[in-house]
């Protein structure tokens, strides 16, 4: 699919200074759009300051920690006066925390929910403040396919990831009266290193019969985020290969 409408598109991405969420914002920056690269990892930002010289790419960056709602409240505030508008919201920002349940503070659990889940509402609530849905808008949330399935130790991660898909579906009720559409995408195992560092035996076990990589999260993102699109709402994309599909007896 060739995408053609998105030429200065403002695009905010949040925990995009690696993996999935910095190719994600390589993707809409090579289209045009304004991309603004949120992320509270002050290494990996300064990374790519230097990794995309000379691309010509309108990519900012911004050191802000999701978990601080008056820096977000902020954040929005300036988008709003420097661009007058704001079009897209990608909630990528994710940690995890996966410890023996006895061991898991309430300090630890609380961490990942803040960064994963409370920090979707609170972007996705001052995006509706600056995106009354005239024309167009889209909110696309990054769960997991664990918010579906689980392994021992995961309580933190699967909780929140679960609140992020329930949180979508609300959104798109709440603002089902503007043009405006919210969506989930909830990756399996994707991987962001190097080819080498995966064997045969972890393609073979997908139905598709490979490990998944940021360019299969990244497509369907353009696709839920294209102007012609606007029927899907409220829907949560899973993205693995089949896994959650497969039956395994042990």
């Amino acid at each position: 699919m060739r995408y053609v409408n998105y030429k200065n598109k403002i695009v905010l991405i949040t925990g995009a200074a690696k993996g999935i969420g910095k190719d994600i914002a390589y993707a809409y920056a090579k289209l045009g759009c304004i991309v603004i690269i949120v992320d509270k990892d002050q290494e990996e930002i300064r990374k790519l300051e230097q990794l995309w010289i000379g691309e010509n790419l309108q990519i900012i960056l911004e050191h802000v920690d999701v978990r601080l709602e008056d820096k977000i409240i902020a954040l929005f505030e300036t988008i709003h006066k420097q661009y007058g508008k704001i079009d897209i919201l990608i909630n990528n920002a994710g940690v995890g925390t996966f410890k023996p349940l006895i061991q898991l503070t309430v300090n630890e659990f609380d961490e990942v929910y803040q960064t994963n889940l409370r920090s979707c509402f609170i972007t996705s609530r001052e995006f509706a403040k600056y995106n009354r849905g005239d024309e167009y808008g889209r909110i696309i949330n990054i769960s997991s396919t664990r918010y579906l399935m689980s392994e021992a130790n995961s309580e933190a991660y699967a909780a929140s990831k679960g609140g992020i898909i329930s949180l979508t579906h609300a959104l798109a009720a709440t603002l089902s009266n503007r043009n405006l559409t919210v969506n989930a995408i909830s990756p399996g195992w994707i991987h962001t290193g190097s080819k080498e560092e995966l064997s045969q035996e972890d393609h073979n076990q997908h139905f598709s019969k490979r490990v998944g990589n940021s360019n299969d999260i990244v497509k369907a993102c353009l696709y839920l985020t294209d102007e012609d699109n606007n029927f899907i709402t409220g829907q949560n994309i899973i993205i693995d290969g089949g896994m959650t599909k497969k039956m395994i007896y042990v």
